[in-house]
């Protein structure tokens, strides 16, 4: 797998009304820096694949291509624990953000029960997956975007033996915009889901099974349950937080849960 990068706490949120400066160090005018890292809300597969290309954005009615991006195919259900994958760190015009464009190639896969499958994808989605926000960037300063890939809802089972259609379902934030939510749970290698929802929004992860770890990235500012599920085959039971409160470009963090 291409560029995956384990993400320290506070990661996503550097850069917060930072500059950009172009190559002499002075600041620059008239772009934006731009950032788009991709991670996954976890779906019960083994193994789903999708095949990144590019990435265009619409800036004030004008489309532009962000290549050359970290093309490559990308498990999705690797970015997760706290992991993500940057598909593209560069520079855009200023100007109203419409539209970001995640174009897929065609070798999409998906694994089930240790046989593979290819992942059809409908024909709207050749010009690109069309993601639609409205963000005004602003000339020297650093916007990181996530895309959160919900593998649960993005994969379709056809009928009558037709195999798997690859429907994408992502939400689109940045981090100056919402918050995180973080902790550890013990025992790490008891793998558990962990989702926080205030009854409008659901973000979900799993915990990496080396080190506990977990990051719920993207978290609209709120007051949110979170739940923590470990595998059904552990014997430990759930573990369930009220009132989590998330502000806006800050991690809650959660500190060590143990499992009983």
């Amino acid at each position: 797998m291409k560029n995956f990068q384990k993400l320290m706490l506070g990661l996503a949120f550097l850069g917060l009304a930072v500059t950009s400066c172009s190559k002499d160090g002075s600041l620059n005018e008239e772009t934006a820096s731009f950032r788009v890292n991709l991670v996954d809300a976890p779906g019960d597969y083994e193994k789903v694949m999708i095949d990144v290309q590019g990435i265009e954005v619409i800036v004030d009615g004008e489309k532009y291509d962000l290549g050359p991006v970290e093309a490559g195919i990308y498990d999705l259900l690797e970015l997760t624990g706290g992991v993500s994958a940057m598909l593209v760190d560069t520079e855009v015009p200023a100007g109203k953000l419409s539209q970001i464009r995640l174009v897929l190639g065609d070798n999409n896969t998906i694994i089930v029960k240790g046989e593979e499958f290819h992942l059809k994808t409908p024909s709207a989605q050749q010009s690109g997956l069309k993601l639609n926000v409205h963000e005004e960037l602003e000339p020297g300063i650093l916007y990181d975007f996530i895309l959160d890939f919900n593998v649960d809802k993005s994969v379709v089972v056809m009928g009558a033996g037709q195999g798997y259609l690859l429907k994408p379902v992502i939400r689109a934030t940045t981090a100056a915009e919402s918050g995180a939510v973080a902790g550890v749970v013990s025992p790490a290698e008891v793998q558990s889901m962990v989702t926080a929802t205030d009854g409008t929004t659901e973000v979900t992860a799993f915990t990496n099974t080396e080190t506990g770890e977990f990051l719920l990235y993207g978290v609209p500012a709120g007051t949110y349950t979170v739940t923590v599920v470990p595998d059904s085959t552990s014997g430990f039971s759930t573990y369930v937080k009220e009132d989590v409160v998330v502000e806006q470009a800050v991690i809650y963090d959660m500190g060590k849960i143990t499992l009983e």
